[in-house]
């Protein structure tokens, strides 16, 4: 995947303590963000709110792509995975997972969302001819009983429609398991910072259409928190998140990024336990534990020949 020597530049002169700080912010907002969007989906509708979030992501990108002079028209080459990302990691996934939080709470929702690494290793196995090991096999297994554990099929669900809404986050993160095995068999032409204002544009201007002619245009009662939610959803938990994610990658190993990443999920069920009063209970714990570990074992310990995949979480 090639790096501009602009960016390699910026990148080796970016401190160390930089990097973490970063990747720690990234954990933060992005874990805090399942109570906001629980909160923000009670007056707005999923279709809107992630349109809201696309839009004011793009244009912001856009705005400090052209005032740094990183605006360049895509190449041929890299059609395909600008729209892989705008429509399987975007648009569908976060459609998905929105209508999924009106179902589901939102701790238990961004641990659900996050056995995508899971599911990337069968897939990589089966389309990129990666060898599925002992130690990956036993890393899926401890993944899919921490589902069961989350999900609890042997006891009838609390809330109406709560497996319907189980059914779309695990939907969801196999699709954004599908163009993470996609993006990385890709050969890249551009690198991902050049294309991330292209890939956003490519899933805003659809799915805002698609909104306007579905629903027409929203009627919200708008309020300062609310407006601040939507501005934390396309300032910091897309465009800031996506940058810092992409810029960290190139200073710090691969496996300390994921490993890193890995602590979304935790500050998600303990951000929804103290801003909307989500029970954290002994199962949630349990298939936290088991889910992470089976991440763990199965992408985030490789031998140092194989590259990490990194699960970019625009939507979480």
């Amino acid at each position: 995947m090639p790096d501009p020597a602009s960016d390699q530049a910026i990148v080796g002169a970016t401190p160390t303590w930089v990097s973490f700080t970063l990747l720690g912010s990234v954990v933060a907002i992005l874990g805090c963000n399942w109570p906001l969007l629980a909160l923000g989906l009670e007056e707005i509708s999923p279709l809107w709110l992630a349109s809201m979030r696309l839009l004011g992501a793009t244009v912001l990108i856009f705005i400090v792509a052209g005032a740094t002079g990183n605006i360049h028209p895509p190449r041929r080459a890299d059609r395909a995975v600008i729209l892989s990302v705008a429509f399987g990691r975007l648009i569908i996934v976060m459609v998905l997972v929105f209508i999924a939080l009106q179902l589901v709470p939102p701790g238990r929702s961004s641990v659900l969302v996050w056995t995508s690494s899971l599911w990337t290793v069968p897939m990589a196995g089966t389309f990129l001819g990666e060898r599925m090991t002992r130690q990956r096999w036993v890393g899926l297994a401890a993944g899919v009983a921490g589902i069961v554990v989350l999900v609890e099929p042997w006891h009838a669900p609390a809330e109406a429609g709560a497996w319907v809404g189980y059914g779309l986050l695990l939907t969801a993160a196999v699709a954004q398991a599908a163009t993470a095995v996609h993006v990385r068999a890709h050969r890249w032409v551009s690198s991902p910072i050049e294309l991330l204002p292209w890939q956003l544009l490519v899933a805003s201007v659809p799915l805002t259409a698609f909104t306007v002619a579905r629903e027409g245009l929203p009627t919200v009662d708008w309020s300062p928190w609310l407006v601040g939610i939507v501005i934390y959803q396309g300032a910091l938990a897309t465009a800031f998140a996506t940058w810092a994610q992409l810029t960290v990658l190139r200073r710090l190993p691969a496996v300390t990024t994921n490993l890193t990443l890995m602590m979304v999920p935790v500050v998600g069920l303990l951000a929804s336990a103290a801003v909307v009063g989500e029970q954290l209970t002994l199962q949630a714990g349990v298939a936290t534990v088991l889910i992470g570990g089976g991440v763990l074992t199965g992408v985030g310990l490789r031998r140092q020949s194989e590259e990490p995949q990194l699960e970019i979480p625009y939507l979480r």
